[in-house]
């Protein structure tokens, strides 16, 4: 498998995620520290920096700590500039690791090659003319995913179906959607539900 040229800087929470995302890419991986990301200036003045330039790719783990450092920096980061990524929330521990996380699921760094270089692709310098056609908010409510009685827990089967993370707000899980494939992924999706 031929390693991807990032075509933009890359955000990760730690090292262990950086030596995986380098296995499969070439390119600017940035590691945030986990939360000591917001203790640190200079890191927090790069990614400023980085975002009001051009784009930044942020991919955090899909648990409860990964979801709250990418809205956090929401706060911080020229928001239309960041490109939020979302590993598959699969069950399972990283290798290193002699227990699972506290949610039960793999990381960054417990992510095999394929998946990252699935989830990378279309950021690489190759696949620069590369364009979804987007699911829009419309989208989303026409099919009872936001707007209406159920639409929480529809959403939530559709994120267990996609292997997205649970508990994304309509907003995030049209980013994620969009990431992924647009309405092809999106609408193959709803067919399995």
């Amino acid at each position: 498998m031929k390693k991807i040229k990032l075509k933009y800087p890359l955000l990760v929470e730690g090292e262990y995620d950086k030596k995986r995302v380098c296995a499969v890419a070439d390119g600017t991986v940035i590691t945030g520290g986990g939360f000591g990301i917001f203790n640190s200036d200079e890191k927090l003045m790069l990614l400023r920096r980085i975002t009001e330039n051009g784009k930044l790719i942020v991919l955090t783990d899909s648990d409860d700590a990964g979801r709250f450092i990418r809205n956090k920096l929401k706060g911080y980061l020229s928001g239309d500039n960041i490109i939020n990524l979302y590993t598959p929330a699969l069950v399972g521990k990283e290798k290193r690791k002699k227990i699972p996380s506290k949610a039960g699921i793999l990381g960054v760094e417990g992510m095999d090659d394929a998946t990252l270089y699935d989830l990378l692709c279309p950021y690489s310098e190759d696949n620069s003319d590369m364009v979804f056609e987007e699911v829009s908010a419309a989208d989303l409510y026409n099919l009872g995913l936001v707007g209406g009685s159920g639409a929480t827990e529809k959403r939530k089967a559709f994120c267990v179906a996609a292997k997205l993370p649970h508990g994304l707000t309509p907003k995030a899980l049209r980013e994620a959607v969009n990431i992924l494939g647009g309405k092809t992924f999106f609408y193959e999706i709803m067919e399995k539900l």
